[in-house]
């Protein structure tokens, strides 16, 4: 189909309105006015509205916020509660033990709870004001490049108003090419473009493989007297059951505003079982008696879910190409001793803006000038706390109790631990087949779990995201080969596709009289987690993007 497209130019392109890529058109402006530059910035976000797509209750250690804003709270910085005290604890299957020992790199007091999806609304308020052209609704579709192939000039956006089979309806509106001197991608965890750039331009040459946890979160409202209006701190994180020892992952907790918590528990995407349920993971962590507890009488009131990049320091890109940068946690720009992100995935923005300012200086936005990203990044505090944090994931997929000696280790020599760049196995290749005896699907938990009110099932999760698209448009997750899903697939892992996706995007049906199997997809549920082109086994699922402000719609978490 042959499509006239409208193009526009600006002088420099964000992709992604997360908090890497506001804080970084907050800062590439306040340069340009510094030095009585006029430029035009644009910034292009596949949710309805900026925070729609954001999701993320996090502690958040201010120190980037304060740099780019000082006066963040005269501002209006919309701040849940500052911490006042940590609280860690081991949970057997019926027991919480507090662990007296909190690991430095996790002491918050005096850092910020916030919610990520109203950070990011409030970023993006004040981009405005400076004149940056924000875009929702515009979701990245396709890397432009220039005649030699590499160098990146731009990005177009998705087609809308095209039917299931990709045929234009009436109300078809072609994407847009986005053309710019210089494009920061800042699509978050597992970025499909950046995939992209990729297999392309070999990004990640040399370096360990990205890798991811899922987090399932809710905000969930309380009465009046609940256990943190006693207690004496207000954040928790939790580990052990109902993951064990040998997966990582845990839980956290988290106080806000007006008798409100954020509740999450994330999962190493490493896991071996195939017959894990991320989902009831979850709520077995919800169902713990000192969980329970905490959230006793309360009613979830919005929830979603999205993956974490976890790889860390060895598994950042080169961060520079010709005429693009990576940012944020589409680079593995995650604190993972500490359990943060936000505060680096900024910084990480703003020094990007400042080796734009210094390419628009010289005129040259060549690898080699904007390579000076890269040299800024060394010398920052950024990567000297993503160095001291670059064995932490590598040990903590370990599989066994040699685990807690190479953390150990690593806590008094600044990271190194007993082997410096421990090597990490991609996500895709960690399941186990099924042993003969597991033939049969054990039961999950069963409808009697959910009450619709503080415990919910799948469903209603999706329902109370606010997630919405449209259902006569192309399915924006492809699955490559249906076959082999319900034939190999499902004899070697029972097809985990359906457990790993937190939305009930996957099923199995079987026909009752011949026996023959289908994957039917209800891509209508789709969180955007991008767990599925994570984890499948056979790399046989790719994530796009749909139509652009389609997805969730957090407002809280």
């Amino acid at each position: 189909m042959s499509v006239e497209r409208e193009s526009i130019e600006f002088d420099v392109l964000f992709v992604g309105g997360g908090p890497a890529s506001l804080a970084g058109a907050i800062k590439l402006m306040q340069l340009a006015r510094k030095k009585g530059k006029e430029l035009e910035v644009a910034l292009i976000e596949k949710g309805a509205e900026i925070g729609s797509h954001a999701l993320s209750g996090a502690v958040m250690n201010p120190i980037a916020l304060k740099e780019l804003i000082p006066d963040y709270a005269d501002k209006g910085c919309p701040i849940e509660a500052t911490v006042r005290g940590d609280e860690f604890y081991f949970l057997t299957e019926s027991n919480a033990h507090s662990v007296p020992f909190i690991p430095k790199h996790m002491h918050n007091k005096g850092n910020l709870i916030i919610s990520l999806s109203r950070l990011v609304r409030w970023l993006g308020k004040i981009a405005e004001e400076m004149g940056i052209n924000i875009f929702p609704g515009f979701a990245g579709k396709e890397v432009l490049y220039a005649e030699d192939q590499k160098t990146i000039i731009g990005v177009r956006t998705g087609d809308q108003g095209l039917g299931p089979e990709g045929e234009p309806k009436s109300n078809f509106e072609p994407g847009i090419d986005i053309h710019a001197k210089v494009t920061v991608f800042g699509e978050g965890a597992r970025g499909s473009l950046l995939k992209e750039i990729a297999k392309k331009l070999d990004i990640f040459d040399g370096k360990m493989p990205q890798v991811f946890e899922t987090g399932i979160e809710e905000v969930i409202e309380l009465p009046e007297n609940h256990y943190f209006t006693t207690s004496k701190g207000n954040d928790i994180h939790l580990m052990g059951y109902p993951l064990g020892l040998y997966t990582p992952g845990g839980g956290f907790i988290y106080e806000m505003k007006n008798n409100k918590l954020t509740i999450g528990f994330l999962t190493g995407l490493c896991y071996q079982d195939p017959m894990l349920d991320l989902y009831e993971i979850f709520i077995k962590f919800k169902r713990h008696p000192f969980v329970a507890d905490i959230i006793k009488d309360g009613k979830v009131i919005e929830a979603g879910a999205r993956a974490v990049s976890t790889g860390g320091y060895y598994s950042v890109p080169k961060l520079a190409v010709d005429g693009g940068l990576f940012i944020g946690g589409n680079a593995s720009m995650q604190f993972m001793p500490g359990l943060k992100g936000v505060h680096v995935a900024m910084k990480s923005g703003m020094l990007a803006a400042e080796a734009i300012m210094d390419a628009m200086d010289k005129g040259s936005f060549n690898e080699e000038t904007l390579q000076s990203y890269s040299q800024l990044f060394q010398e920052s505090w950024a990567r000297k706390e993503l160095y001291a944090g670059r064995n932490f994931y590598q040990a903590l997929a370990k599989t066994n109790l040699s685990k807690f000696l190479f953390l150990g280790a690593q806590y008094f020599t600044n990271g190194r631990g007993f082997v410096d760049r421990m090597p990490l196995e991609e996500d895709h290749k960690t399941l186990l087949p099924l042993k003969q005896e597991h033939e049969d699907m054990p039961p999950g938990l069963g409808a009697d779990v959910y009450d619709g009110v503080l415990f919910i099932d799948k469903l209603t999760s999706v329902y109370l995201s606010k997630t919405k698209h449209r259902e006569d448009q192309p399915s924006h997750i492809i699955v490559h080969d249906t076959e082999l899903c319900i034939n190999e697939c499902y004899r070697t892992y029972k097809s985990p596709c359906t457990r790993f996706c937190p939305g009930n995007v996957y099923e199995i049906e079987e026909d009752e009289n011949t026996s023959q199997r289908r994957l039917k997809l209800n891509p209508s549920n789709c969180l955007h987690c991008k767990t599925c082109d994570i984890k499948d086994p056979y790399e046989n699922i790719t994530w796009t993007c749909p139509e652009g402000g389609e997805g969730p719609g957090y407002t809280m978490l």
